[in-house]
């Protein structure tokens, strides 16, 4: 854990549709700490002109000099012992990552065979770059010249058994498991980014992270190309991944031990 002069800063590096807002509302449990919901995100729209969901308004509402949100967000005062920032790993695009080294750096990864049909619901045509899997690569292998090894979280191991990993994550931050992190009240959260209408619908009918359930629905043929890009990515990020304890997997299911 990189040190810090006032508290510890926390940043998330996920793809998108990664139960990556779900974590955020866990950690939003916590007394100790405050959580920052996608801060590069209107800096990410601007440099890049995605056409995702609510790019106009999105790009009004927040800050899109990436720099200053660098400097004032996530280097900026902090008014709790943890910051927690939500990012997704390709909001990075154009900036120098350098100040990563003043945080403490977690990537959260999705099996792409799960994730890509979900991310096609909100952005038609979804690239490699809409995954983040190049870019969480990017950032692994940066943070490993560093002789940083960060915590990875995969989706499906973190909702096999939320307090197992989320403990196991807890341990390696240095911070104590708190058992009001795995729940939380439906509904809209003041944590929310503005693109929550867009993005957080099932998810604001949740009091908790829900039960893995594996997809039974075939995957989209016009998705297998995006699909093989993505698969040495996570498959990479896979060996670095914290596991659900108390699980085993065995012919494709999950069964408890």
């Amino acid at each position: 854990m990189p040190p810090t002069n006032d508290c510890l800063r926390l940043s998330v590096w996920s793809g998108p549709r990664n139960v990556s807002t779900a974590l955020m509302y866990a950690f939003a449990q916590r007394a100790d700490t405050r959580v920052v919901d996608e801060p590069l995100y209107g800096h990410y729209l601007k440099v890049t002109g995605a056409p995702h969901p609510g790019a106009d308004e999105v790009i009004a509402v927040l800050e899109t000099d990436g720099q200053r949100v660098v400097d004032e967000v996530l280097l900026g005062p902090g008014d709790r012992p943890v910051l927690f920032f939500k990012n997704m790993a390709h909001h990075l695009t154009g900036l120098d990552p350098a100040f990563m080294r003043q945080l403490t750096n977690v990537l959260l990864i999705r099996n792409p065979e799960e994730m890509l049909p979900s991310l096609a619901v909100n952005l038609e045509q979804p690239t490699l770059r809409d995954t983040g899997f190049k870019h969480q690569v990017e950032i692994l292998d940066m943070l490993l010249a560093w002789g940083q090894t960060p915590p990875v979280l995969e989706a499906r191991e973190l909702l096999q058994n939320p307090r197992s990993v989320l403990g196991q994550l807890c341990d390696r931050l240095g911070l104590a498991f708190d058992e009001a992190m795995l729940a939380w009240p439906a509904g809209p959260r003041p944590e929310d980014g503005i693109w929550a209408k867009y993005w957080y619908h099932s998810l604001h009918r949740s009091t908790g992270f829900q039960p893995y359930r594996p997809k039974t629905e075939p995957f989209p043929d016009q998705l297998r190309p995006l699909l093989e890009e993505c698969r040495p990515y996570y498959e990479r990020l896979l060996a670095y991944t914290i596991k659900a304890e108390g699980y085993e997997s065995l012919g494709g299911q999950t069964l408890i031990c």
